[in-house]
């Protein structure tokens, strides 16, 4: 008999013991699974699509079949980017279900979102346990399951640090976000690896409260569903509403970094935003010496004539930036430090202070673009406090939580929405400012929870979400050369929607500039997120290089005597000379298993395919009493010799990539040291 209906039947065999409610299972085979043949079955007339829900508290897997079924396919929407609409209908209340499908068949990557929709005039029954995914998964071959992922932001050293669950039977694994922000504690991006070398990276887009479970099932395959924490809700009259969006990318490697990779790509040409058709270039910032003077704090001391002199000297020093940043405080009562007022609870007076920015910014926006430069500015819109203007002019426009000094803006409310999107849309434009920046310094489930109508849990979370992403999404487009960074206390809204709309350049608060801590941020969020940035205050090589990426803020104090300007240039050229090699492929060169000690050496390596060529990035910490260790590179070409040279020291050497694979070795003779070697043929 032939050897795939044997396969087939071992399969169907194995939906029909294991599959509750009819749950959709994937076999995975070779290299040669085309995604749109994945689609094909498993978004189908007569068959339990990859996800579930509880409606009139009955399980969809028992009646979703009898349900109307269309399927729209509407071809390429762009460049290797294809779409269907699938519905599923209950003719008798009139519930609708759609699931939109977008794949790339390069990538073998497939995502989906899931909305319902109440065609009747009538109030729907209740939409509970919505699994947006709800899949097994079963490989070609017996062993270990294995779940990558990693921390999310607290902050701390171990932000983002990456974790590995050996998933074994009768020991599920839940995970989720804290405070209504999808990567506080928790990060929504995972690998799931099995022994036979066959993989699938899975991530969650909601920039709210999801959660994701998985559950080895037999020997060989895995149960795993996704979707909100809390949604248990009626539908009003013909009213609608979206879930968390879902994305799987299918890998066949020994090396799990091979779907690792692959994802990275695909995020950077798919998942990011793009400025005249191209990935946007994540950009290199400076601000306006970053807290001064005391006891002023972020920028509520800042003034036009201080912000002009700072630019031209960032102009006589050859330290102009891609982005000057203009970060917090510069509005009206942040600067009232007898009044013990800051910028952090004077938010909600969007009113630019006249008695320092005579004008306005656009003084300061038109030097900045002459200097060659573009110019971003700081908001945080959603949390207003509550004695400020905007709590008492526009509380209508506000929720409160028990025990808070600030309410949370409705981005729910159409009106309010409607609003924002022209007055932050018109400040930019106004004031000559290309870049938006979109901070979200609060917890916000409470918010949602106390003002959810009877019968209603998840809605305020919806809307707001929803909400979210339609202000987005009007900058946007109001905006094509705008990049919106997406900051939250630092990277705690990141997750596979937001990474669509915005970029995180500051992914941490964790402890300014502390070097090992921003090595293990570098490490961790690689594995799933090539682009991200973050910040830099001294020049010294082990603490500026812990900074490299593809995007970094300088917060140097360029008026400061002990600073060296020409330690800056330096700093500046190896960023750009590096920054390109964090668009490619990532390896990681030392163990993770705890990454946060000063006792270790951390190191990575960075492959373009393109031309061959990459660069090794390796740390001493100030404990490790290890000289010299020996790392193993991938992606060189066995039979290919690469010159290898130091770039600190200009030495080089001749080694085959064969040689190359077996082992390097790393040597630095003083703890708290770095190397950068860089090779090609």
């Amino acid at each position: 008999m032939n050897k795939l209906i044997v396969l087939y039947i071992v399969i169907v065999s194995f939906f029909m013991a294991n599959s509750l409610y009819g749950q959709a299972i994937s076999s995975f085979s070779g290299k040669e699974m085309k995604i749109e043949n994945w689609i094909d079955a498993n978004f189908k007339k007569g068959k339990h699509p990859p996800f579930s829900f509880v409606y009139e508290s009955v399980h969809s897997g028992s009646f979703i079949k009898r349900w109307s079924f269309s399927s729209q396919k509407l071809g390429e929407i762009e460049k290797g980017v294809f779409n269907n609409v699938y519905r599923w209908q209950d003719e008798k209340t009139k519930m609708s279900v759609e699931c939109d499908v977008k794949y790339y068949p390069e990538y073998r990557a497939v995502e989906w979102v899931l909305g319902f929709t109440n065609g009747s005039p009538e109030n729907s029954a209740s939409i509970e346990q919505v699994k947006v995914i709800d899949m097994s998964f079963q490989y070609g071959s017996d062993g270990e399951i294995i779940l990558h992922y990693a921390d999310g932001s607290t902050p701390s050293r171990a932000d983002f640090h990456p974790r590995k669950k050996i998933l074994t039977h009768g020991e599920p694994f839940e995970i989720y976000p804290h405070n209504g922000r999808s990567s506080d504690h928790a990060f929504p991006f995972f690998n799931i690896e099995s022994t036979s070398g066959q993989g699938a990276i899975f991530a969650i887009g909601w920039t709210g409260t999801w959660y994701a479970h998985f559950e080895k099932k037999s020997d060989n395959a895995i149960s795993f569903d996704a979707g909100m924490k809390n949604l248990n809700t009626y539908l009003k009259g013909n009213e609608s509403i979206r879930t968390p969006s879902i994305c799987l990318l299918f890998w066949n490697d020994k090396d799990r970094m091979t779907g690792h990779n692959a994802f990275r790509r695909f995020m950077i040409n798919h998942q990011t935003p793009k400025i005249d058709g191209k990935p946007a270039v994540y950009p290199v910032s400076t601000s306006f010496n970053y807290g001064d003077p005391h006891p002023c704090n972020e920028y509520t001391c800042l003034t036009t004539d201080y912000a002009l002199a700072m630019i031209n000297r960032y102009k006589r020093f050859k330290l102009v930036p891609e982005v000057f940043w203009l970060d917090a405080g510069w509005y009206i009562k942040a600067n009232e430090v007898e009044n013990n007022k800051n910028w952090a609870n004077t938010v909600g007076y969007w009113e630019i202070d006249n008695n320092r920015f005579p004008g306005g910014f656009k003084p300061i926006a038109d030097a900045i673009h002459e200097a060659g430069a573009k110019f971003m500015v700081w908001f945080e819109p959603e949390r207003v406090i509550k004695e400020s203007n905007w709590g008492i002019e526009l509380k209508e426009w506000m929720l409160d939580a028990k025990g808070t000094n600030a309410y949370l803006f409705d981005l729910g409310n159409k009106d309010a929405l409607s609003w924002l999107c022209k007055f932050i849309g018109d400040f930019m434009e106004e004031n000559g400012i290309d870049y938006y920046r979109q901070d979200f310094n609060m917890r916000v489930d409470n918010y949602w929870r106390e003002n959810e109508e009877t019968g209603r849990i998840g809605i305020g979370e919806i809307r707001h979400i929803e909400g979210l992403y339609a202000f987005w999404d009007y900058l946007l487009k109001r905006f094509p050369e705008a990049i919106i960074d997406n900051c939250a206390s630092g990277g705690r809204r990141l997750d596979f929607e937001s990474m669509k709309r915005s970029a995180p350049l500051w992914r941490t608060d964790y402890s300014y500039g502390e070097p090992v801590g921003y090595q293990t941020h570098t490490y961790g969020l690689s594995f799933f997120l090539p682009l991200t940035g973050t910040g830099v205050e001294k020049n010294d090589k082990f603490t500026f290089r812990s900074s490299l990426g593809t995007s970094v803020i300088f917060n140097w104090k360029i008026t400061d005597a002990s600073s060296s300007f020409i330690e800056m240039q330096r700093c500046f050229k190896e960023f750009m000379d590096m920054r390109p090699y964090f668009y490619e492929d990532y390896y990681p060169l030392t163990s993770y298993e705890d990454m946060t000690t000063d006792d270790i050496w951390l190191a990575y390596q960075l492959h373009r395919p393109s031309d061959d060529t990459g660069i090794i990035v390796a740390f001493r910490r100030e404990q490790s009493s290890d000289k010299t260790i020996e790392v193993k590179l991938s992606a060189v070409d066995h039979n290919k010799t690469y010159r290898v040279t130091d770039r600190d020291t200009g030495e080089s050497f001749v080694r085959t990539g064969d040689e190359l694979r077996k082992g390097l070795q790393l040597t630095l003779k003083e703890p708290r040291s770095s190397l950068i070697f860089e090779y090609g043929e």
